[in-house]
């Protein structure tokens, strides 16, 4: 079990998804402060209330963003900052998959498609938040797949985003070490990589009660090892990747 996260301010992009909302239940249930963003208003509001009803007094709210729109994600990060004083972390689980049977049958629509909801607001986000990570020696997390690392023929496209977004959390956590202010060249603020097989929901298991779903990664361990990330020194963290699948 991590630490608490009583002074902690941590936005959350995709927070009506499966793994988002296991994550904002799991940094509320620590007292983080967080701000869950989705593109879907409804969709948001389901999810938040299902928080707070799971977690009483949780210090939840929710704001609807494009994530395609690099002004209105600029936006949301310097409101969240001047609002709160700090932003402490963004954790962006945000993504898609599309595949093929084969290598041949790759449709570059997958690619264009997974380029936007992948690697686009990827870019968004860890270009908006990282100087208020800067300041306050927070964290940015992503989840990538087993896949980037070995990629399969019917899987190009998702790989390669995969892959795309990898470098750049990789060059981001590069700019914190650049960028310190601890003075020694250690960092103060983390970039993250989780690598998963794939994810399960409660809900997944309940639909499928007989299935192995082998080598998955439950979204409550991933939000554990996310809730998790506060507890750990920035210089332990910044440009890993945290394998939570096997190799």
């Amino acid at each position: 079990m991590s630490a608490r996260l009583d002074d902690k301010v941590i936005a959350v992009a995709g927070a009506s998804g499966p793994a988002g909302q296991a994550t904002v239940r799991r940094l509320a249930a620590a007292g983080a402060t967080v701000i869950g963003a989705d593109i879907d208003q409804q969709r948001l509001d389901r999810a938040l209330d299902s928080v707070r009803t799971t977690v009483p007094g949780a210090k939840v709210s929710g704001q609807v963003i494009d994530l395609l729109d690099p002004q209105e994600v600029h936006d949301w990060a310097d409101h969240l900052e001047a609002e709160h004083g700090h932003v402490d972390g963004l954790l962006h689980l945000v993504g898609g998959w599309r595949g093929s049977k084969t290598f041949f049958d790759t449709r570059i629509d997958d690619w264009d498609f997974l380029h936007d909801t992948v690697v686009r607001t990827l870019q968004h986000t860890s270009l908006a938040f990282q100087p208020a990570l800067v300041r306050s020696g927070g964290r940015y997390a992503m989840v990538s797949a087993a896949a980037a690392h070995k990629p399969t023929a019917g899987g190009a496209a998702y790989a390669a985003a995969k892959a795309a977004t990898e470098a750049w959390t990789l060059a981001m956590a590069d700019s914190f070490v650049k960028e310190t202010t601890a003075g020694d060249g250690t960092p103060t603020a983390a970039a993250a990589i989780l690598v998963i097989k794939a994810l399960v929901s409660p809900e997944m298991r309940a639909e499928k009660p007989d299935a192995k779903f082998a080598g998955f990664t439950d979204t409550a361990d991933l939000a554990e090892t996310l809730a998790g990330l506060w507890d750990r020194p920035a210089a332990e963290l910044n440009g890993q990747h945290l394998w939570l699948t096997a190799r």
